[in-house]
């Protein structure tokens, strides 16, 4: 009797700690991660999303490739921290809906990091700085400057910050485009009196030899662009900012700025601006 009594104390010793032990697991499942599971960003297989027809920042290359400032940015991101990130084509206006709902795990399209943007994702430290500005054709007299765009038709890319200095016009009919091509194309054929775009993306496109199209006179607003993060997914703001971090301190940031810009970039940059 004393030994079927001591067996069966074990077994019960036994089964309470494999009862323990799938409560613990389960813990986890839901939601209670190890030291190990919150840096899951090092190593796990990420997809970020980038509307690519905004060069310099994002395009398909001759090849097909992504090529773009923004995509060797994250390219050093990954070689640095070890992540293993994934960049797919979006709409720009459908990412912060997309990041919402942690659909994606992030956003790299020159995005500005605005008021309205921070209240729903999270922005990574902010890697560079824009301004806005005014394309016309290149035989246009009329329109020299932002204060002259009253009346006027403006392409602009939906969802930019471009679209939201637009609107500001008085009496203008402001023409959204899915993609700042289609707006350019647009342009040049006389269907808008001008584009309101990002600096940098006016400047690329002339360069390449679209000499129809030229800058009118001063350039709107003061903007950075940041890394869009889901708020749900602080492990990946994380890898994100230490990568900024790193490839700003080893010079790679630098490199890969001079390459598309041909500039020195601002001291601070990544990293936030100086007060």
């Amino acid at each position: 009797m004393k030994r079927v009594l001591g067996t069966a104390l074990v077994l019960l010793s036994v089964l309470a700690v494999m009862a323990l032990a799938v409560g613990c697991v389960g813990g986890r499942a839901k939601g209670v991660k190890s030291e190990g599971e919150q840096q899951a960003a090092a190593g796990d297989k990420l997809v970020f999303g980038s509307d690519t027809s905004y060069a310099p920042f994002e395009f398909s290359d001759v090849d097909g490739k992504l090529a773009g400032f923004d995509m060797e940015i994250i390219e050093a991101i990954n070689e640095t921290v070890g992540t293993d990130i994934e960049v797919v084509g979006y709409d720009f206006k459908g990412l912060v809906p997309a990041l919402e709902t942690a659909g994606i795990d992030g956003a790299i399209s020159a995005m500005t990091i605005t008021e309205e943007r921070l209240q729903k994702v999270d922005f990574s430290m902010p890697y560079y700085l824009s301004l806005q500005s005014v394309a016309v054709q290149a035989r246009n007299e009329t329109i020299k400057s932002f204060d002259d765009l009253e009346g006027n038709k403006i392409g602009v890319q939906a969802g930019t910050t471009g679209e939201i200095e637009a609107n500001k016009v008085p009496n203008a009919r402001v023409i959204p485009y899915d993609t700042i091509d289609s707006g350019f194309m647009d342009l040049n054929n006389g269907a808008v009196d001008a584009i309101v775009c990002d600096f940098p993306v006016v400047a690329y496109y002339i360069n390449q030899g679209n000499d129809g199209i030229k800058i009118a006179g001063d350039m709107q607003t003061s903007e950075h662009y940041g890394i869009a993060v889901p708020k749900q997914k602080p492990e990946v703001l994380k890898a994100v900012n230490d990568g900024l971090k790193i490839i700003k301190e080893n010079g790679k940031y630098t490199e890969i700025y001079k390459k598309w810009f041909g500039v020195e970039p601002p001291e601070y940059l990544p990293g936030e601006p100086q007060s």
